[in-house]
């Protein structure tokens, strides 16, 4: 087996396994141009990503463990889509490049912290991210940023709705966060009521596609709600069985895209897809904390969009029913389109990433030839 010239590190449990398995295709299209290896360090996160790709995917569970497969395995760069605390065992290794790829581009506020700054590179999207970055972090060098736009976005899953005459509703709430200052979900709050009023709507297919941590959460009042939610959308299709309503838990939410004519969504990932794939159709974004300036400000795409709080529940079914005949925002939308990505066209982020990549390892290999000739750090030397 040739050495991997990139390492994708993952540190975490199979609850957060999915932040890994949408980065799975974008590394193996990698692996044409460099050989990406994948080193986990739980052991059941690493049987779940050996059934899901051909690459070799390494086991390291503990601290020797990985200090030994990073001497046998000599990488280049090392990719990371998260931000563990166990991330800092890796870190810690000066022989390679280490690249922040998050798992998504959103305005969570968990999208930027200090740990930015461990990273040799952090690839985001584009200008809004940049500008998120710059809002929030004092003594950043921008030049650790990189815009690639967004991989992911770039691969065609084949799509998991049948097609349908009827106009199609997704909603796709997030989970609660880790800490109340990044909880964003709507599930407790509006979920049930969002759901009645899509039902509401004449003509529609209601589909529910949940982030996957909702669907394991330990929260009572998301626990409750989400079941309350799957009850509405099972008795609606027993009531109506042409309809097509349809709780999808498995699968990836981009294979439910093309089938959907607007969406409901929090502030996530999630709705930046949609702005990003299906630019041409309607969003509209929950707002949880009731507060309409401080989400303008914090969320752009925000601003073409409806934005959902407790006051516009009423008329939701109503709203949503004139969205899907006069879609006012579409003009605004391409506009916010390319805040969030640039000018990528779909392909552009891929080749972008692979040509990023190829920068660093490049970089690398110069900087390891200066290393080992004395060429760093030799500057005054007698």
């Amino acid at each position: 087996m040739q050495k991997p010239h990139v390492i994708a590190y993952f540190a975490d449990d199979p609850t957060r396994v999915y932040q890994l398995l949408q980065w799975i295709p974008v590394l193996e299209r990698l692996d044409g141009t460099h050989p990406v290896g994948i080193l986990t360090r739980d052991p059941q996160t690493h049987a779940i990503v050996v059934e899901r790709t051909s690459l070799p995917v390494f086991l390291a569970p503990g601290f020797a463990d990985l200090a030994a497969a990073y001497d046998e395995l000599d990488p280049k760069v090392v990719v990371y889509c998260n931000n563990s605390m166990l991330n800092f065992n890796s870190l810690l290794d000066g022989r390679m490049l280490h690249v922040h790829i998050n798992h998504g581009e959103s305005d969570k506020q968990s999208m930027v912290s200090n740990n930015a700054k461990a990273y040799d590179r952090v690839f985001v999207a584009g200008e809004a991210a940049v500008q998120r970055h710059r809002s929030a972090l004092m003594e950043l060098d921008e030049s650790r940023l990189v815009r690639i736009g967004r991989p992911q976005l770039d691969l065609r899953p084949a799509p998991l709705l049948p097609a349908s005459d009827r106009r199609t509703v997704l909603y796709a709430p997030t989970w609660e966060g880790d800490a109340e200052y990044n909880d964003y979900t709507s599930v407790d709050v509006f979920g049930v009521e969002i759901v009645r009023s899509v039902l509401a709507v004449p003509d529609v297919r209601l589909v529910y596609k949940p982030h996957p941590k909702v669907t394991t959460s330990q929260t009572p009042a998301i626990r409750e709600a989400h079941q309350a939610i799957l009850d509405l959308v099972e008795r609606a299709a027993e009531r109506d069985p042409d309809a097509g309503h349809a709780a999808i838990w498995q699968g990836d939410i981009l294979a439910v895209f093309p089938g959907c004519d607007a969406m409901v969504t929090d502030v996530s990932s999630v709705g930046l897809d949609w702005l990003y794939l299906q630019t041409d159709k309607p969003i509209l974004i929950t707002d949880r904390h009731h507060d309409a300036e401080r989400l303008r400000q914090e969320v752009p795409v925000s601003r073409c969009a409806d934005v959902i709080d407790a006051d516009d529940l009423a008329g939701l079914t109503e709203l949503l029913t004139d969205r899907l005949e006069h879609d006012e925002h579409r003009m605004a939308r391409a506009a916010m389109r390319h805040h969030y990505f640039d000018d990528n066209g779909v392909g552009d982020s891929t080749v972008r990433f692979v040509e990023a990549i190829t920068d660093l390892v490049e970089l690398r290999d110069r900087l390891q030839g200066e290393l080992q000739t004395g060429g760093i750090g030799s500057v005054g030397a007698a």
